[in-house]
């Protein structure tokens, strides 16, 4: 009965969405209504049933199918969506070398943001006073730092050099399965010669090539539609995700590392700010911007994954924020794995910040700092070539500075709560890229 009563709750809250989809709501608002509504029945399961913790997993286990249904649906179409628009965009490009300069400035922009959020992170940590020390919680989450330590030594032996090969395809099928945590860049990449290579017949035969270009603008239309249909189950989607994050944590978790969450969202905000102040010396309209990417930073934030927001950052800069496609799915993509300021960035200087003291570094030494950010500069390709994100992204950059490791467990029970924030950042510098390289060089490219 507990279950059931719990089941016809959400029902009700999705219904209530539906309703506002019908009475013309955008779906900016649907997907705040579903936000504010998960946020309150993730609370509510927390409170009715604290002391019944099977009720609360049965609760979550079956409303967990609209949540992980939808981000399935989002990830199913990823693959389909980059290969696509990228042959298209080529297909549209007048010249191939300006590929080369979409991607350049693209790549160089997330490496700049990434430094200068490693940067920030140093900074936060440092006005906050922050040390592993202090954060110590006993041994639930140190138990993890033998988990740690062996996804440590499964990554140990790779290089910038082996990160960069996995970057090329050597099955694009085995590849559109995203089997690799590489297999996006691998897609990208072979969405970009396949393309060149459908230029080239099409300029050797003018009416194959229009049949080509009719065929491949027809698939484009299809899948952008595809996207459209999933898009309108977000708020559904949204409600049910944030559900199960609120009603999961754990207060005592989050006030046992107040500091560190205060501190790893203020970092976040001064990133975002930095993000805004790019955007505005390029000539973007803040409010339009913010209104116009609110969507796909709500579902990066409640999903927790860059790669299941690339076809809604990807629709959203091409038709809210006019951005070119290539652009667009150049931005989106290659920030999905490369140069993610929240997760390469932020974290991990901030982890290195915490942990320099107890080995007798000072943290503000300009040797220590410039060190630490070019690591992490590096490494933020290296992010891609492991998957996993932020932990991952720690577990390169503390190595390669001579520190353990194992301070990354301590933080293992409020990893959700700040990898919401982390995500939406790092989708928002894929947005900024692509923004930014619109301005520089939108005016030959479309």
């Amino acid at each position: 009965m507990p279950l059931l009563i719990n089941l016809l709750c959400f029902a009700s809250l999705c219904y209530v969405l539906y309703g506002l989809r019908c009475r013309g709501w955008p779906l900016s608002r649907q997907i705040l209504a579903g936000l504010l509504a998960g946020g309150l029945f993730g609370l509510g399961l927390q409170l009715a049933w604290s002391g019944r913790a099977e009720v609360l997993a049965d609760t979550l286990h079956w409303t967990g199918i609209v949540g992980s249904g939808y981000v399935n649906l989002l990830r199913m179409i990823i693959m389909p969506l980059v290969l696509v628009m990228m042959v298209a965009a080529v297909l549209k490009m007048r010249e191939v070398a300006d590929l080369g300069k979409i991607g350049g400035a693209v790549v160089g922009l997330l490496i700049v943001t990434t430094m200068i959020a490693a940067v920030v992170g140093i900074l936060v940590a440092n006005a906050f006073g922050l040390t592993a020390g202090s954060i110590t919680q006993g041994a639930r989450e140190l138990a993890s730092a033998e988990a740690l330590a062996q996804r440590y030594d499964t990554i140990a032996g790779l290089g910038l050099p082996e990160m960069l090969v996995r970057f090329v395809p050597a099955n694009v099928f085995y590849d559109l399965t995203e089997a690799r945590p590489t297999s996006i860049i691998a897609v990208v990449v072979f969405g970009i010669l396949f393309g060149i290579a459908a230029l080239q017949v099409a300029r050797a035969d003018r009416e194959r090539g229009a049949q080509i270009e009719r065929f491949v603008d027809t698939i484009r239309l299809i899948v952008l539609r595809l996207v459209h249909i999933v898009m309108a189950l977000t708020p559904y989607g949204i409600l049910a995700l944030i559900g199960g994050v609120v009603a999961q944590s754990n207060a005592a978790d989050i006030l046992n590392l107040l500091a560190f969450v205060a501190a790893s969202y203020l970092a976040i905000g001064i990133m975002f700010a930095v993000h805004a102040l790019l955007l505005w010396t390029h000539g973007q309209r803040l409010g339009s911007y913010f209104s116009s990417v609110w969507p796909v930073l709500a579902f990066a934030f409640t999903s927790r994954s860059s790669a299941a927001s690339i076809p809604l950052n990807v629709e959203t800069q091409v038709e809210k924020l006019l951005v070119a496609t290539p652009i667009a799915n150049l931005s989106a993509t290659l920030g999905a794995t490369i140069g993610q300021n929240g997760c390469a960035g932020i974290y991990p200087a901030m982890l290195a910040v915490m942990i320099a003291p107890s080995m007798g570094i000072d943290p503000l030494a300009w040797d220590f700092v410039a060190g630490l950010v070019g690591i992490i500069a590096i490494s933020s390709f290296g992010v891609a070539g492991v998957g996993g994100g932020a932990t991952f992204a720690a577990l390169i950059v503390l190595p390669a500075m001579g520190f353990p490791v194992t301070v990354a467990a301590v933080l293992i029970s409020i990893e959700p709560l700040i990898d919401m924030a982390r995500t939406a950042l790092n989708v928002n510098g894929a947005i900024t890229a692509g923004v930014v390289t619109q301005r520089w060089l939108g005016r030959n490219i479309r």
